[in-house]
């Protein structure tokens, strides 16, 4: 599959994988796809068709059956069980030309519903679902939920089924080393940033990084809930003062010389010392290279905001609104959601949505060769909770990585590089706006 790339998660209790996958640009015009769109095709009443499109791993069917499949075919054994993961020949398009609308899709909610969920006219409130089977969503993290309703205009169209932490990982034998304390559970980024001068340094032919990170994701994802888009107009938001302590917080870290910029898989070499990534990069990278003696700890925080990691980036499972077998599909995604699956699910190192004690717990524990990491800090802080905005506004993808490639490449004061981005973003509003009154799709969204 060569037109999407994405992240891995564990696989197995032996095994992290990935399969490859990137967004593609569909290449027909979204409302000739919706208009022209066959009537859906009647299915038995036993029959549940779940179309996932991310998490990408589940294009291996081994994978979904793992984690999804066998607990659905459990609980539901009358269930006739159809899924199918979007790849080179099945997209949302595919689907809906064919009359083949799936009951359930599982997708990135932050991006995709708008991208894709909303393109298609798919979207379905749960909220009458969720009322009739006295689903409680105080269960469900609040900041996950928030990424839920944000993007669902204030409705709910997904809740989360897992969600994607950002967590740091260090090298244990560079702290040793160089006789410097491990990273502790609610250290602050100045903090941090000492500990980063003290490991950057070069020994010999070795040259040894302190601290990194991927700085767009960094901003997109920020800890002080700082909106990228304004709150109440079309427009963008990204000069403010707290953008500016953002930038000026993370550019820091690589204007320490001899810790300019790489990837975090640099880590797999032994000659980084500290890297923030999210969960399923982060155990990727570890797993390349099993001689690395790491450990875990909390991201680092502001100390305006001591309790804060970052804003959510969950997969969602939605019902959409063409579904005959509603009721079926809420009360599978309900049992999806139970503390008792998502504790196996979290024993296979899958990062659970659900706030219960015993579940977060459990995270790991079928995973033998991650004894006795301290994954405590993955629950020490408390998600940002994204930014709400007013329903109805235009959607764009926040251009985060505009500022930085403003910095590393052109060497922009972190002023200009914001001013930058907040105006390419404005001009990217404006030509959504525009597209979407002639029925287009917007490549900014």
């Amino acid at each position: 599959m060569k037109n999407r790339i994405c992240l891995a998660l564990v696989l197995s209790l032996t095994m992290i994988g990935s399969i490859g996958c990137t967004e593609n640009n569909n290449s027909k015009n979204n409302s000739e796809v919706v208009e022209n769109q066959k009537e859906t095709v009647d299915t038995p009443d036993n029959e549940l068709f779940i179309f996932t499109a991310w998490p990408a791993f589940y294009v291996d069917e081994a994978i979904f059956e793992k984690q999804v499949g066998q607990f659905i075919k459990k609980k539901f054994p009358d269930i006739n069980l159809k899924h199918i993961a979007w790849n080179d020949g099945t997209r949302y398009e595919d689907l809906i030309a064919k009359g083949t609308i799936p009951d359930i899709v599982f997708d990135d909610v932050g991006r995709n519903t708008y991208r894709q969920i909303r393109k298609f006219k798919l979207e379905y409130d749960m909220s009458d679902l969720i009322k009739k089977y006295n689903f409680d969503t105080s269960t469900l993290n609040p900041s996950d939920m928030q990424h839920s309703i944000n993007t669902s205009d204030g409705k709910l169209y997904s809740p989360p089924f897992n969600t994607n932490d950002y967590v740091l990982i260090y090298n244990k034998d560079l702290f040793d080393k160089f006789g410097v304390d491990y990273p502790k559970d609610g250290m602050t980024w100045n903090e941090a940033y000492e500990l980063a001068k003290k490991l950057t340094r070069q020994e010999g032919d070795s040259t040894y990084k302190g601290f990194q990170m991927n700085p767009a994701h960094y901003m997109r994802f920020n800890q002080l809930s700082e909106p990228a888009l304004d709150p109440n107009e079309e427009k963008s938001a990204m000069i403010s003062d707290n953008w500016l302590k953002i930038v000026n917080n993370i550019r820091r870290f690589y204007e320490i010389p001899g810790n300019q910029l790489v990837k975090t898989n640099e880590f797999v070499k032994g000659n980084t010392a500290m890297i923030v990534d999210t969960m399923e990069n982060a155990f990727r990278i570890v797993n390349e290279n099993k001689d690395i003696n790491f450990d875990i700890s909390s991201i680092p925080v502001f100390p305006e905001a001591p309790t804060s990691k970052f804003q959510p980036s969950t997969n969602g499972m939605f019902i959409t609104q063409q579904s005959k077998h509603k009721d079926l599909a809420f009360q599978v995604i309900a049992y999806l959601l139970s503390p008792e699956v998502q504790t196996e699910l979290s024993k296979q190192g899958v990062l659970s949505p659900l706030t219960n004690p015993a579940v977060q717990q459990a995270f790991g524990k079928g995973i033998p060769e991650w004894n006795g990491k301290h994954f405590q800090s993955i629950f020490y802080l408390t998600g940002a909770k994204p930014p709400a905005r007013k329903p109805g506004l235009t959607y764009i993808y926040a251009n985060t990585d505009l500022v930085w490639d403003s910095i590393a490449k052109e060497s922009k004061d972190n002023q200009t590089a914001l001013r930058i981005a907040n105006e390419a973003m404005d001009k990217a509003i404006q030509e959504t706006i525009a597209i979407h009154k002639q029925g287009g799709d917007s490549p900014h969204e």
